[in-house]
């Protein structure tokens, strides 16, 4: 099997599982603050086939990057719109971070406990435990970027208070200065975004203290 072929499988259960729960924090936070947007649209759901945007997807498997289908809310049916907008935002990272440090645990804990048995987990569930860790550390990370229509941009602009006009002048270009980016990046294989050392760095210092915490 082509080896670029064999890592892009390797990362499909990661890609799928992180972008799922990514979607579906987006629409618990929303209706449990007040909107049924999310539910109507049968977004409150682990349900994959129900988040998966096919484009998205695609690019995600050939290129690298990609994307979901965004849940849609309704801004006047929060009771707070603008720090609720912050809230749902955030929601999606901040739900890979704990699905990463989820799975690095069971990962380190499940590896501890069959070393000291004697025994070592398989190539294969180690490969899919790394990939998976690692593609939802690295969807946190990327998602806070305050570029649009990342999740990041979202809390950056109600930071700033700006006016619903210069939002949408500025989520029209940013959207396509994050593709001219990410594509530009692909191309010239250069890490414009640092997305790759801090997800190293932040599954080294993960793993750090479980080692501490487990006596490994």
């Amino acid at each position: 099997m082509n080896l670029d072929l064999a890592a892009k499988l390797y990362a499909l259960p990661g890609i799928i599982l992180g972008l799922t729960v990514h979607e579906y924090a987006h629409a618990l936070a929303a209706y449990r603050l007040g909107d049924e947007t999310a539910r109507e649209d049968g977004r409150l759901s682990l349900n994959p086939l129900r988040h998966i945007d096919p484009m998205g997807f695609l690019f995600l498997l050939i290129a690298g990057f990609g994307w979901a289908k965004p849940v849609r809310f309704d801004r006047g049916r929060l009771r707070w719109p603008r720090r609720d907008e912050a809230l749902i935002a955030l929601a999606g990272p901040l739900s890979n971070l704990v699905l990463g440090l989820v799975l690095s645990l069971a990962y380190f804990g499940l590896a501890l406990f069959l070393y000291r048995r004697g025994s070592v987990l398989s190539s294969l569930a180690s490969t899919l435990f790394i990939r998976a860790i690692t593609i939802n550390y690295g969807l946190f990370i990327f998602n806070l970027i305050p570029i649009p229509p990342l999740d990041g941009s979202h809390l950056f602009f109600t930071a700033l208070r700006l006016k619903p006009q210069t939002e949408a002048a500025f989520y029209r270009w940013g959207s396509m200065a994050l593709f001219g980016i990410l594509i530009l990046g692909t191309a010239s294989n250069i890490d414009l975004l640092p997305i790759g050392k801090l997800v190293t760095g932040l599954a080294k210092l993960v793993f750090a203290g479980l080692g501490k915490v487990l006596g490994a």
